[in-house]
């Protein structure tokens, strides 16, 4: 069977990517460690990889409960993997809040000008006047020694605990739908409850995202479990086909994450 059947033509790149990952573990009785990985990714790893499988195994762990962006151990099957294994770090840093508004955009903005990649960090929170980024423990002295300020904000990152990471419990709110098409531009307009004119506008003006990428055609046809991002109004989820109606239309499980 055709593994790459099951996959959308952009992630066969990844998929060769994990499938080497696995070939050398197998080869060399050596665990292997990522870089972080997106929700979509992680689950590519588990489906190609499996939690069946008889000669290694997958943990991932991206420093809390609910992290989003994880880092992925794939070990012989005989290894126990701890939270240490991950090689994380916490670093957080207080700003003037009253003075000074910071978003997640403007933190991954100051990360990526430092010539990092965004592969080497996890997540970000941007709350109460306190910045917290995880990131790989190889990284985390160069980050905070040269990431020291944020728009006009001086910074000073230090590292504490993993388990002192301000977490929220996400809150999906599932809703039944009836669209005439998974395209990308019928799903937005009933999930953001806007007219098919507005989100094929957003789509062009390149303010959508389908698993953490740009999508910029109206016609892209959605998939179980895609995670969809529209800026400015939050993100939401396609979680199962139900199947159709007496009049042909598709019957769909979205869920949009509130604040």
């Amino acid at each position: 069977m055709d593994i790459y059947q099951h996959f959308r033509k952009d992630e066969h790149d990844f998929i060769d990517q994990v499938l080497s990952w696995k070939e050398e573990v197998e080869r060399s009785y050596q665990r292997k460690i990522t870089d972080f990985l997106d929700p979509r990714e992680q689950q590519i790893v588990e489906m190609i990889i499996g939690t069946s499988n008889e000669d290694v195994i997958v943990k991932q762990f991206g420093g809390g409960s609910y992290s989003e962006r994880k880092r992925v151990i794939i070990a012989p099957y005989y290894e126990e993997i701890e939270k240490d294994d991950f090689q994380l770090c916490l670093l957080q840093a207080s700003y003037p809040e009253k003075f000074i508004r910071l978003s997640h955009r403007d933190v991954m903005g100051a990360f990526l000008s430092l010539g990092m990649k965004r592969k080497k960090l996890g997540d970000i929170v941007v709350k109460d006047g306190i910045i917290q980024l995880i990131t790989s423990a190889d990284i985390a002295l160069y980050v905070s020694t040269n990431l020291t300020s944020i728009k006009k904000a001086s910074l000073q990152l230090e590292e504490i605990p993993l388990d002192s990471l301000t977490e929220n419990k996400p809150d999906w709110k599932e809703t039944e739908q009836t669209v005439s098409s998974l395209r990308l531009d019928n799903v937005l307009k009933e999930i953001y409850n806007i007219s098919r004119k507005v989100a094929q506008e957003f789509i062009q003006k390149k303010y959508v995202k389908v698993n953490y990428k740009l999508v910029e055609d109206g016609k892209f046809i959605l998939q179980e479990d895609d995670l969809i991002s529209l800026r400015g109004k939050g993100r939401s989820k396609l979680l199962k086909v139900n199947g159709y109606t007496k009049k042909e239309k598709i019957r769909i499980t979205t869920a949009l994450l509130r604040d």
